[in-house]
């Protein structure tokens, strides 16, 4: 089991840039003047009544958007009515930007893993882009030193709009090629350990200690939580959510985003975007629509409402913005489009039926092709395929959407405009939901971060405390023969199979094979079988059958026969080993976790605590025959959801 270190792996960095580059209430307060707001800016200060305000616009007065004073809308309105359209489209896109290892933002060299990665002072020269998102990055320190440079460099723009930096989530223990954890950030349970765990104060804790780490880096827009539901066992993105259960994903969204948010944005909030709407669960047989052997999320058994109800619970906390998915909601709506080119979604679904203003951004990736050599990655533009990059833009903003995930086109955005399709009134519409995100953050008064005070924030002590506790306390004992356990320290030869025998030795004698052992520990994983689709990336994601086969399965038994055995397996789906478990005297399940959190567990140290946050099925036959929208209908499951021992 192998944490992410300070880069992920090339591979995954090759993912991020093919998925994302190729295809290509207000804080009214004043603000006071203190000295390291003096030094920090670069930009001209105003003295006004006794208060010093930022010239952004370097004009030499105070302008509405600039007076903190103001109303949050007087301020949007002003700013709105000074930009360009080519600063108005530049708004509407994010996309990914490199960190040099230096912390510089010149458009040095790319080297190794950051080869593939854009670079974001470019894109706000050539492209009037604002928002970012991170993938890799070199190191904390280097990190905040380009965050404030970045800041800078934008106080010198003709408006000096703050960027917006987002990130996926970086706090999880995994090797998901959705965590893009990093050295330095503290490491939990991935979100279906919260779910295994079910603590509503708990999950908020650790969204509160991670929005601290990543204000301290200036990362102001959490690209998560993941609230769908995991109906369809198959599906590779299961271990970002919460589990099948409606109920219990609302609960825990609801705390995930108030430890993030607060009761309301303010300049101590990092700005959730939900995701993904209306819930990406029920894939036809667990197939991710990011290829096109996918495009399709269907629903057999009329649940449709089902996957909803996590995302009217993030709206009644405010949640600051809405990613929806890529996958077409087959026979839902009066198209059968992606669920961003789907008006009937966005605007008749969220907007008006759940009445909600708020931000929506697109996924990554759903106008322009990658081209990979001699392998051409569509745009995830499911149900708009026939459609050209200009009219796949028109149709999503007439959907009802604000931004583009992974696109570096806002001149398309411009044509449309010149061209009559699009009316500047409605990219004002959008542009004015960015803007309010941006003061409302706080980004206006003070952008810039402590470079100092980072790495000394990430991964405080308390806070890589309470991760590793998660670890533990998600950890679920669902069989335990004869209690078995707890195992006495120092007391046992101990034969381990993908676990780190120098960790090993401190809890017993470590033996080299089977038959000298007392007792067996093992780690195991969900299998996975990869799909071949011509995109070499697809192969990183978890797809197929969930049981292990042939020879692996055979040396697992053997093994199991030879010595008695305690099994840990890590679910990032629901693993199928009824023969697994059968002869196992010990069964426990991890969601993300480190040989020495599973082994505190099996030698007393802590209590297992988790409770499976979906259904183990009995046969892969069972999951055939399960219907992708359904919860809990796996039919006679080894382990039903919320199974779960302790000591």
């Amino acid at each position: 089991m192998k944490k992410w270190l300070l880069f992920p792996p090339l591979a995954v960095s090759l993912f991020f840039f093919l998925l994302f580059w190729i295809a290509p209430g207000c804080n009214s307060k004043p603000v006071n003047t203190v000295d390291s707001l003096v030094e920090r800016n670069s930009s001209r200060l105003l003295t006004v009544g006794g208060y010093r305000f930022r010239d952004l616009n370097k004009n030499g007065r105070l302008d509405p958007y600039e007076d903190a004073r103001q109303p949050l809308e007087a301020r949007v309105r002003d700013l709105l009515g000074q930009m360009t359209l080519e600063e108005k489209a530049g708004l509407m896109f994010i996309n990914g930007a490199r960190v040099n290892s230096d912390g510089s933002i010149e458009d040095q060299p790319a080297q190794g893993m950051f080869a593939f990665a854009p670079n974001a002072m470019r894109l706000m020269q050539e492209k009037k882009m604002n928002h970012f998102n991170l993938w890799a990055i070199p190191s904390i320190p280097a990190l905040a030193t380009w965050y404030n440079s970045m800041q800078r460099f934008a106080e010198g723009t003709r408006l000096g709009i703050p960027i917006t930096i987002a990130s996926d989530p970086r706090n999880h223990f995994s090797s998901n090629v959705f965590a893009m954890s990093a050295h330095g950030f503290s490491q939990w349970c991935e979100p279906l350990g919260f779910g295994a765990i079910g603590d509503s104060a708990f999950t908020r804790q650790f969204a509160d200690m991670a929005r601290q780490e990543y204000l301290a880096v200036g990362i102001r827009e959490a690209l998560h939580p993941q609230v769908d539901l995991a109906t369809e066992p198959r599906w590779p993105r299961i271990a970002g959510t919460f589990g099948e259960d409606a109920k219990l994903t609302s609960r825990l969204a609801q705390a995930y985003i108030l430890g993030f948010q607060g009761d309301s944005l303010g300049a101590q909030s990092v700005a959730c975007m939900t995701k993904h709407f209306s819930g990406g669960g029920p894939q036809k047989e667990g197939l991710d629509p990011h290829f096109a052997f996918q495009k399709g999320q269907v629903y057999p058994g009329n649940n449709f409402k089902y996957h909803l109800i996590p995302f009217e619970a993030a709206l009644a906390v405010h949640t600051a913005a809405i990613m929806p998915y890529y996958g077409v909601p087959m026979g839902q709506t009066s198209e059968n489009v992606g669920f961003s080119f789907n008006k009937d979604i966005i605007t008749g679904l969220l907007r008006d039926s759940l009445h909600y203003d708020g931000l929506v951004c697109t996924d990554w990736g759903l106008v322009n092709d990658a081209h990979m050599g001699p392998i051409v990655w569509p745009a995830r533009a499911w149900g708009a395929e026939k459609l050209s990059p200009k009219e796949r833009v028109q149709k999503i903003i007439d959907a009802g959407v604000d931004q583009f995930g992974g696109e570096n086109c806002p001149d398309l955005v411009v044509q449309l405009v010149h061209e009559g399709k699009l009316s500047e009134d409605r990219i004002n519409a959008s542009v004015q939901r960015l803007l309010r995100q941006k003061f409302q953050l706080g980004l206006f008064e003070d952008p810039f971060i402590d470079t100092v005070l980072a790495p000394l924030t990430v991964g405080k002590p308390e806070f890589r405390a309470a991760g590793e506790e998660s670890q533990r306390r998600a950890i679920t004992l669902l069989k335990n023969e004869k209690n078995t356990l707890p195992l006495a320290k120092g007391k046992w030869k101990i034969y381990v199979h993908h676990i780190d025998s120098g960790i090993a030795a401190q809890y017993g004698q470590v033996v080299k094979t089977p038959k000298e052992a007392d007792l067996a520990i093992i780690r195991l994983s969900t299998p996975f079988y990869p799909v071949k689709s011509g995109i070499p990336m697809a192969a990183m994601f978890h797809h197929g059958d969930l049981d292990f086969k042939g020879k692996q399965k055979d040396s697992l038994l053997q093994l199991l026969s030879t010595v008695p055995t305690v099994v840990d397996i890590y679910l990032d789906r629901p693993a199928v080993i009824p023969e697994i478990n059968a002869k196992a005297k010990v069964l426990l399940a991890d969601f993300g976790a480190s040989d020495q959190a599973v082994l505190d567990v099996v030698f007393g140290l802590h209590k297992p605590g988790g409770h499976l946050p979906f259904e183990m099925p009995r046969s892969m036959e069972a999951v055939r025959a399960q219907k992708e929208d359904l919860p809990h209908d796996s039919k006679d499951p080894l382990y039903p959801f919320g199974s779960g021992l302790s000591y």
